[in-house]
Parts: structure tokens; C-alpha cells; sequence
């Protein structure tokens, strides 16, 4: 028997089915913020995604719309039983630990095998049945989300009207990434970074371009990154930790068809390694930068690619 699904409730705005939409992207802060205007939510250490259901067909789009529905079947299989005609639902793909930390190394590590452990956390509701919510109030649209989402494999990011600055501080405390705060009664911001939507992270991250490897005989010793400034390639350091034997093969293999003969960064470094053409992009978690914009004690997370 098909699985059935509800009919549409008269929620927002009716309008055809969209298609891929422009995530909101929240903006760093340096303190989160305080007062009843905010609430908070966990920000989780992953992929964003944008799940569509429609036309009895699920698709899962990376945050510059590349569909990767093959490559997440499970969380495809899992969206499937959200009980609607149609939806675009906001979320981040993310393999979580047993305390409740999410690792983006981990996903990577996940992805390579049959993705058994991801799972989808569901923070936004975009569309559903037939009608467009993003004008909504934020608080709204998690409300008809949290019950869309009831019942299913798909956990719900739970939003917190508490202090901000503690939250934060007790997210760090527990090993989670950071706090993403947003205003209550926002609309959907589409496709830029929004001041109603700002993010702080425990420790400070970054996605930078591999410009070359490094080898100590035939050993994986780090990798040197850079930093895009428009067309220019700006060196932002080595990194050497955070590497295990899987990642550093998968890099190697990556890395090995793009070698060059000579540095790719627009002004020239002293150090000796295996030069690359620049288009590999990694995730580097580091405590700060140099005032030439060098990450100090750096540590690899894993490659990115729905960036």
C-alpha cells in the first residue's frame, strides 16, 4: 500500500513548488547575544542540507544546491515518512556521538562506508503543502516543523529562550560546537548572511584551500592551506594534527593527480612541499590567527565538498 500522506494545512502563503533555495547563513559574532528578542540553538558540526519532497520523489541538496540524494540515501529513506504532500525542510546532516556531540571528521569517516550512523537534524521549514512559510515568524514555522517531524528517524533542533552568553558557555562546556541565536520572529532570511541569524563557535573554523602536502619520507606530515582573497592566494599556515590513517590516504590519493611543479600561492613562501593545484578545500579548526593571517595550533577536519 502507498504511504499515505496528509492534506495540505493552510498555513503561510500558496505558491508553486520552488525548487532549491538559498540558505540563510548566519553571521560570526563575538558575543551571543542576550534578552527575550533571541532564542538559541545548538549548532551542530556537519553538512547543511536542504531536504524537497515533492511530486512523491526526495531529493537532498548541499548548501550550494549540488544534489546529493545517492550519497545520503539513508536520510532520504528517513525523510520519506514526514507525513506531507510536499516540503523543503533546512536542516544539517550529522553523525551524532553518545554524548551528543557532533564531529565533522566522524561524518567524513561515516561517508566513506554505507552512512548507517548519519542522521538529519531538522531546524527550519521553508515550504509544505502546496504554500510558501519562509514570511512566517521563525518561532511559527518550528512549531509545524517539530510536529511534521514527530514520529519519524529525524531528530528536531530544539530551540532554548534562556541566556544566551550561559548557553554558550555551557555548550563549550559540554564539547559542542557553538550556539547559533536567532530573533524569534524572523522571517526566513534567504541567500545571505543575516544579522537575525548569528553564530558562535567554541573554537574558531575555517575552510581553506590545500596548496600543497608534505612528506617525511614516504609519511603524511600535514598539509599547507590558503586563504582566497579574491583572485589571490594568501598562505594561512601548515597543518600537521588531526590527520588518521584513512584521511591522510584519502588526501594523498586526492592530492596526487593535482601536483605541480610550482607553488600556487600569489606571493611566494620558503617552505619545500609537494606543490597542488589549488582546489581542494578542507575544514581547519584552530585557537587563532597570526596578525598575517596564519591559523595557530591548527587541526584538519576533513575535506569539504558542498562548498
Amino acid at each position: 500500500m502507498p504511504f499515505q500522506r496528509k492534506k495540505p494545512e493552510q498555513i503561510g502563503t500558496k505558491a508553486l513548488f520552488p525548487g532549491f533555495i538559498a540558505p540563510a547563513l548566519a553571521s560570526p559574532i563575538e558575543k551571543v547575544p542576550s534578552g527575550t528578542r533571541w532564542h538559541h540553538e545548538i549548532k551542530f558540526d556537519g553538512y547543511r542540507v536542504q531536504v524537497h519532497l515533492a511530486n512523491e520523489e526526495m531529493k537532498i541538496y548541499t548548501r550550494r544546491g549540488n544534489d546529493w540524494t545517492r550519497r545520503f540515501k539513508k536520510i532520504a529513506d528517513d525523510a520519506w515518512h514526514i507525513s506531507a504532500a510536499s516540503a523543503i525542510i533546512d536542516g544539517e546532516v550529522v553523525v551524532p556521538s553518545a554524548n551528543g556531540t557532533t564531529d565533522f571528521s566522524v561524518l567524513q569517516n561515516e561517508l566513506r562506508g554505507k552512512s548507517t550512523k548519519i542522521v538529519l537534524v531538522a531546524f527550519d521549514l521553508l515550504y509544505l503543502n502546496g504554500r510558501d512559510l519562509r514570511k512566517l515568524p521563525l518561532k511559527e514555522r518550528k512549531a509545524v516543523l517539530k510536529k511534521l517531524v514527530a514520529g519519524t528517524a529525524i531528530p528536531f533542533s530544539e530551540s532554548f529562550e534562556v541566556d544566551g552568553p550561559e548557553m554558550f558557555a555551557h555548550a563549550c562546556k559540554l564539547g559542542l560546537e557553538g550556539v547559533v541565536s536567532k530573533v524569534r520572529d524572523s522571517v526566513y532570511p534567504t541567500g545571505a548572511r543575516s544579522r537575525d541569524w548569528v553564530k558562535k563557535t567554541c573554537a574558531q573554523r575555517e575552510t581553506l584551500t590545500i596548496a600543497g602536502f608534505a612528506l617525511d619520507g614516504n609519511k603524511w606530515d600535514g598539509i599547507h592551506v590558503g586563504r582566497r582573497k579574491g583572485d589571490d592566494l594568501i598562505y594561512a599556515g601548515k597543518v600537521d594534527h588531526g590527520f588518521d590513517k584513512a584521511s591522510a590516504a584519502d588526501l594523498r590519493k586526492r592530492l596526487t593527480p593535482l601536483i605541480r611543479k610550482t607553488q600556487p600561492y600569489t606571493k611566494r613562501i620558503a617552505h619545500k612541499a609537494i606543490w597542488v593545484e589549488p582546489v581542494v578545500l578542507v575544514e581547519i579548526e584552530y585557537r587563532a590567527k597570526s596578525a598575517e593571517g596564519k591559523v595557530r595550533h591548527p587541526f584538519f577536519r576533513g575535506v569539504r565538498e558542498d562548498v
